[in-house]
This record gives structure tokens, C-alpha cells and sequence, in this order.
């Protein structure tokens, strides 16, 4: 336990403005703990900054802030998983619905001038070369980051066109391929060299071996691709039944064939297995493919299914069902060898998994039936190594193991994003990717050249109403049912109109924003806690200090003669402003508190 803590001074800059830079545990800290959808991102978006830009019509700014972090706005803004929004403390108990997160992102791209210029801060060149395995999201992410630091960067990349799970393994109805083109060229215009159609490995004319004696570093960002098998009993146990069935595919595989234009087809009635996005495109592609019934088989519930609810509710607009506590066992085939059915397990709920997710418990005896004539599976991916000519460590998971500094066993030899991890999401591994980036960069120059401090900047007035807080969600406009299933490429997700996306966006809490009392100022007078629309301003004997020196838990005082401040608690604050305009003696400030990244001199 400790004392009340002053509030940090702040500098007045030949502008006027009043701006500090710190890297103070308590700033960091308070960034991270107070600032929940920012912390949420994989990538460390800067939330709350580029939703207020759009607030004050600038879209092309919010489109700049968000690339920042993620590199491919327009693409995220589609297809983020939004971790940001399960965070958002809008979306908190007794607060509503959470901002639309991902929606005002991507109405930053759509929105912005149409002469808008990108804007990049390049580093001078080093002269060092750096070759990079896998042009999907991670590696266009390491690209991009190292090209701006100065470095040649070659990207080689074993399909004919760069972009991944991106391209391949995601359906145009969600990722326009337009958007794509135009995001990938944006990230990697900085000349970087893109070898399409060029394997890496065994077998190649590009071994790492050849790669680690011909470049200054080499990152692995190949992804993971190889889907995982189908576990059945009986006499499918160890067996794969894509092997041997013309109607059983694995959904990875089938989603890249189709995105490469072979053509791909399904039989009238089609069951997809998994829970997760990839199986989600799969059963929305198979209905678009003519498919008279589509059904999605869970082994838990649809409420735990780790995708976003409004994807499941479009899915279901399709005509696509949901079928949960169930675990497919075997297959049945007809005298020809065509898929006749699966059969299933049924199963209860378990207690929780780590990750967040349920146990899934079979109950004996409860094997049924289900007809279907195509079986599409889609239970995930695992990385593949054996391309790989030179020995690498591997951890218990068969993925290449790195130190802290991003590195193999094998010296320059880095490795980023779902060829580390596993199956990630997208902005996950682009999150990865610039932090390996990073870590090479800092390896080839002997020091680290950006530094992430929180910058703090004196607010004159308050930024939001409290009307703002009864302002409804302004859900996505969509395409009409009917119309979208006749093709593969006609978008579902309409866009947010300017007039909707500035009331979604004055929704933000702007939880950047820090209200601080000065207790030497106070005079106690109460007025700010008397006019306060919640419980947020509150008598404090004193604030634990936590182990990074940040504030934490609040001791609130029952007794005026025990009172050491009056405290603004920033996990009930709403930002409305109401305590900053009340206060008689002007003892409250604002400050906009946001990590930036700052080059080293």
C-alpha cells in the first residue's frame, strides 16, 4: 500500500501544446490496464486515437493510425477476429453492446479521400539483405517493417500470387480480392523483391542453406498449412478417409483449390466438421456452390464456437445449421464407395479448457447417424518442417522453437507468426511478424531503433457527452440472402455509411483519455462526486501500488478524517466530463495517454 502519487509534470512545446514522452511504469501501466481494446490487439492498435479521428470526419488520419500498427487496414477491417471488442468496456456489464471495432476500422479505408497518400517514416538504408520465407500475413507484415527500416528485403513465395491464408483460404464474399491487391501493394511498394512461385527448402533451387549464406537474416513465415486428420474408430481408426473418398475433403485444402480457380463441386446434401472460421467459409462456400443442405457439426455449443457471432448469424441467414455435442467416430460408404453418411458420438459439456474453451465428453452408447454425400473437414492445421535442409529445434508441438530474440537453433535464422504458434488469426500473426521484424532488425544493427514509450498530451476540454452513452450499436448493412448465394465473390458486409460511422464512433469511451485529480489542488468540496452519472469519482485513504508501479486497487475511505484523495476510478469513468466542468477550483485535468513508437537518435 502506498500513498496517493502526484500527477506526472508535462512539457510545454514550442507549439504551445503541452506533450511529455515516458517510459514510467506507472504510464505504462496505466495504458496498458486502462486502455482494454488496445491491449486486446494482438498488433497494439491504437484504438482509441483513430475512432476519435473518424469522430472528427478524418478518415484518411484513422486509416494512417491503424496502419501503423496492422499494416493491412482494409483487410482487417473485414476479416479481424475482434479481440478488441470482447475487451471493450462499452461492451462491460450494465454498459451496452461493445463499439463496432472492426467496422469503424475498415470504414476508415473505404471512407478516406480517394487522392489519400500513405504516409511512411523511412529509416536509411543499412545495406543488409534479408530474405523472407511465406508471403502471408505475417511475413507481408516483417516486409513491410523491414523496408521501412532500410533493409533489402526478398519475400519468395511458393504460390503464384503473395497474400496466404489471406488470398487462398479466404472467400471473396468476406475479402474482396480489389481490397487485397490494394493493401499488399501498399505494404510491399517499398521495394521489396516479390519471388512468386518460388519454393524454399529440399528440392529447390533455394535451400535455406543458400538463403542463410546468400542473405544477412532469413525469417520463416510459412504459415500452417497441413490440415489436421479426421480421428474416427473402428475401421477408419488411423486412416485417412480424404484419401480414399471422392466426397471427403479437408476444408483447407479444398478452399485453396477453389481460390486457385480449379473448379470444385459438392453433392446435394454436405456436413463441414470444426468449429472454427475456416469451417464457417467452408459450409458458406459449399451453399454457394449449389448445395441443397448445409450443416456445421460442433463438438461443444455454438456459444463457445471461437468465431465472431455476427459470421454465425450470416451463416445461418444462408440456410447453413448448426449442430452441437457431437464427435464424428466413422463414415459410412455405399457398394460404389460414395459417401453415404457420418456417424457421431453424442457428447455433454465438460468443465473449461485452456484458452477459454469447453471440455467435449462422449457418453457411451449414444453413436447416431447423420446422412450426408460430401464430408468436409475442417478441424484445423498444424505446421510442416520436412521442407526444411538444415536441422532446426522443435518444440513438443513439431513448431520451430525461438528464443527471445526471435532466433532457431540456427544462427540468422528467424522464425514468425502460425509457423511458430500453431493456427492463429490474422491479426495475431501479423502482430507476430513485426515483432520478429523487430527482433531482426535489432540483431543485423547491434541496438534496438525504435523505442515504444507512452506519450501524454494535456486535452483542453472534454471529447465526448454523455448523450453518446444511449447512442444505439449501428450494425453492418448486408447483402440480401438471396442475391449473395448466386456468387462467390459478391461481398456480404456493406460497409458503414459516413452518417452511421460517425455515431458509431462517438460511442467510444476514448479510454486514452485520463482524468486525474490534483490533491493538492482539491479543496474537497465534493462537487465533481455530486454531479458524477456513476459511482467513478470516489474518497480514497490510499491506491495500492502494483509490482510494475502502476496504480491498482482503490481503498475507498469510510470516514472524512481517514480521506487521502479524491480518486477518479478509471474503470468506471465514462469520459463525459461532467467533474472537469463542475470543479470550482479547476483541479482536474485530461491528458491523452497512447504508446507511440519512437525512432532512436
Amino acid at each position: 500500500m502506498s500513498a496517493v502519487p502526484a500527477p506526472r509534470d508535462l512539457i510545454v512545446n514550442p507549439t504551445g501544446e503541452a506533450v511529455a514522452y515516458s517510459d514510467d511504469p506507472r504510464d505504462v501501466g496505466w495504458v496498458v490496464k486502462n486502455i482494454p481494446c488496445q491491449s486486446a490487439c494482438p498488433a497494439a492498435t491504437n484504438i482509441p486515437a483513430y475512432i476519435r479521428a473518424i469522430a472528427e470526419g478524418r478518415h484518411g488520419d484513422a486509416y494512417e493510425i491503424n496502419r501503423q500498427a496492422n499494416v493491412l487496414p482494409g483487410v482487417l477491417g473485414r476479416i479481424c477476429s475482434r479481440q478488441c471488442e470482447k475487451a471493450c468496456r462499452h461492451g462491460w456489464p450494465g454498459n451496452g453492446e461493445p463499439v463496432a471495432i472492426c467496422n469503424l476500422k475498415r470504414s476508415a479505408s473505404d471512407l478516406k479521400n480517394s487522392g489519400h497518400r500513405i504516409t511512411e517514416e523511412l529509416f536509411a538504408p543499412t545495406g543488409k539483405r534479408i530474405a523472407i520465407v511465406g508471403a502471408g500475413p505475417a511475413g507481408v507484415a516483417a516486409a513491410h517493417d523491414l523496408s521501412v527500416l532500410g533493409h533489402d528485403v526478398t519475400l519468395f513465395e511458393r504460390e503464384s500470387q503473395p497474400g496466404g491464408m489471406l488470398r487462398y483460404g479466404i472467400p471473396a464474399f468476406r475479402l474482396p480480392r480489389d481490397i487485397l491487391e490494394i493493401e499488399l501493394h501498399n505494404a510491399l511498394r517499398l521495394g521489396v523483391e516479390l519471388r512468386v512461385g518460388e519454393g524454399v527448402g529440399k528440392n529447390t533451387s533455394f535451400p535455406v542453406a543458400r538463403l542463410l549464406r546468400d542473405y544477412d537474416a532469413v525469417l520463416m513465415s510459412a504459415g500452417c498449412m497441413a490440415p489436421l486428420p479426421l480421428p474416427l474408430n473402428g475401421e477408419w481408426k488411423n486412416r485417412d478417409p480424404a484419401d480414399t473418398c471422392p466426397d471427403v475433403e479437408h476444408g483447407l485444402p479444398f478452399l485453396m483449390a477453389l481460390h486457385r480457380d480449379e473448379k470444385k463441386t459438392v453433392r446435394r446434401r454436405v456436413a463441414v466438421v470444426g468449429a472454427g472460421f475456416s469451417a464457417l467459409d467452408c459450409a458458406r462456400v459449399a451453399a454457394r456452390l449449389g448445395a441443397q443442405e448445409v450443416v456445421i457439426h460442433i463438438r461443444t455449443a455454438e456459444e463457445y464456437i471461437p468465431v465472431t457471432k455476427e459470421e454465425i448469424f450470416e451463416a445461418k441467414r444462408e440456410g447453413i445449421r448448426i449442430r452441437g455435442l457431437r464427435t464424428p467416430v466413422g463414415i459410412e460408404l455405399d457398394a460404389d464407395g460414395r459417401l453415404t453418411g457420418v456417424r457421431f458420438v453424442q457428447n455433454r459439456l465438460g468443465g473449461w479448457r485452456e484458452g477459454g474453451r469447453r471440455l467435449a465428453i462422449p457418453i457411451p452408447g449414444s453413436e447416431f447417424f447423420e446422412p450426408c454425400d460430401t464430408l468436409l473437414i475442417a478441424i484445423g492445421q498444424k505446421t510442416v518442417n520436412d521442407f526444411l535442409d538444415v536441422p532446426v529445434e522443435l518444440d513438443r508441438w513439431q513448431n520451430v522453437r525461438i528464443g527471445e530474440n526471435g532466433m532457431t537453433s540456427v544462427r540468422g535464422l528467424f522464425a514468425a507468426g502460425d509457423y511458430v504458434t500453431g493456427p492463429t488469426t490474422v491479426i495475431e500473426a501479423i502482430g507476430r511478424g513485426r515483432q520478429g521484424a523487430a527482433q531482426i532488425d535489432a540483431w543485423l544493427m547491434g541496438e534496438t531503433r525504435r523505442r515504444r514509450l507512452v506519450r501524454i498530451e494535456s486535452v483542453a476540454e472534454p471529447l465526448r457527452e454523455r448523450a453518446f452513452d444511449f447512442i444505439g450499436r449501428q450494425e453492418m448493412p448486408t447483402a440480401v440472402p438471396n442475391e449473395r448465394l448466386r456468387s462467390r465473390t459478391l461481398e456480404v458486409d456493406l460497409g458503414l455509411p459516413a452518417q452511421p460511422c460517425q455515431e458509431e464512433s462517438k460511442r467510444c469511451y476514448l479510454c486514452n483519455l485520463k482524468y486525474q485529480i490534483d490533491v493538492d489542488r482539491c479543496i474537497y468540496c465534493r462537487a465533481c462526486i455530486e454531479v458524477a452519472p456513476r459511482a467513478c469519482i470516489k474518497l480514497v485513504e490510499s491506491v495500492d501500488i502494483e509490482a510494475d508501479g502502476s496504480c491498482g486497487k482503490l481503498r475507498e475511505a469510510k470516514e472524512w478524517n481517514k480521506v487521502g484523495a479524491i480518486w477518479i476510478d478509471n474503470n468506471e469513468c465514462i469520459r463525459c466530463g461532467a467533474c472537469f466542468k463542475v470543479c470550482p477550483v479547476k483541479c482536474i485535468s485530461i491528458t491523452r495517454n497512447e504508446f507511440v513508437e519512437v525512432d532512436q537518435p
